[in-house]
């Protein structure tokens, strides 16, 4: 990044530090994952090299939304309440992929397949950006960033202030989603980043309330989220890793766990 942009940016104040730091992290952890995806070894050399590098599925799977919502914007297919419509997509958008982000430790134990666990951050990052603009949707163009009316909104809709409770506990995930950031915390960056946990379900507790009848999609999303934070419990995460190990399941070059061939398991 230029080093002026750079100044610019973080002379304006704490807006402009939030800005920056939500970039960089948009682009230096993103770059860090792709090497980290792209630098997987095989027993055959040319095979890592044939390999897709799934971050770039990644960033299709993130800015998509934002597509489909200019392409939307661009063909006069935004409804007849726009900024309710332009709400609504922002927030689904950033429950799914937050909810991606966690998927991966989950399959990662399953798996074996260490890599994947690059794909946490930049996905997380999407979640949040996504919910930002949905914050950003509903307080500009909605209340016109009337902080009254906002704060009034706010303390009488629950559902309002869950997901503002949500939003407010991934911001610091966001901005401390760097190498640099978890050098400067240590220990404290994993307990700190454990808030996902929180922030998520609390998302989906926003959706549902949000709702006005139908709450199946919400109830379906949120089954999920719990079956991925028990594979998270320490006792359960024990049993499947064992279990793979009996299926012998042994370290590759990559970080995974491969099955040995056929003749050898017997040795």
């Amino acid at each position: 990044m230029p080093g002026w942009i750079c100044e610019r940016t973080i002379e304006g104040g704490e807006r402009g530090a939030f800005v920056y730091s939500l970039f960089y992290s948009l682009t230096a952890d993103w770059s860090e994952a792709y090497m980290a995806v792209s630098d997987m070894r095989s027993n055959s050399p040319g095979e890592a090299r044939t390999r897709p590098n799934w971050i770039h599925l990644i960033h299709l799977a993130g800015l998509a939304p934002l597509a489909l919502l200019a392409w939307d914007a661009f063909a006069g297919s935004l409804t007849v309440n726009p900024i309710q419509y332009l709400t609504q997509r922002t927030g689904y958008a950033a429950i799914l992929l937050l909810i991606a982000s966690l998927v991966c430790t989950p399959l990662s134990v399953v798996s074996g397949w260490k890599r994947i666990l690059a794909l946490r951050r930049p996905l997380g990052l999407y979640g949040f950006l996504y919910a930002a603009l949905h914050m950003l949707i509903f307080t500009a163009l909605d209340f016109g960033l009337n902080i009254s009316l906002i704060v009034q909104e706010v303390a009488e809709k629950r559902y309002i202030l869950v997901g503002t409770t949500a939003l407010l506990l991934l911001a610091p995930l966001a901005l401390t989603s760097t190498k640099g950031w978890q050098r400067r915390l240590g220990r404290s960056w994993k307990r700190l980043h454990r808030l996902v946990y929180l922030a998520v379900p609390l998302a989906l507790v926003h959706y549902a309330w949000a709702q006005k009848s139908d709450i199946r999609q919400p109830l379906i999303l949120g089954a999920l989220v719990a079956v991925l934070l028990m594979l998270r419990v320490p006792a359960v995460r024990r049993r499947i890793e064992a279990w793979r190990r009996a299926f012998g399941g042994v370290s590759a070059a990559d970080g995974s766990e491969r099955t040995p061939a056929r003749g050898a398991r017997g040795r």
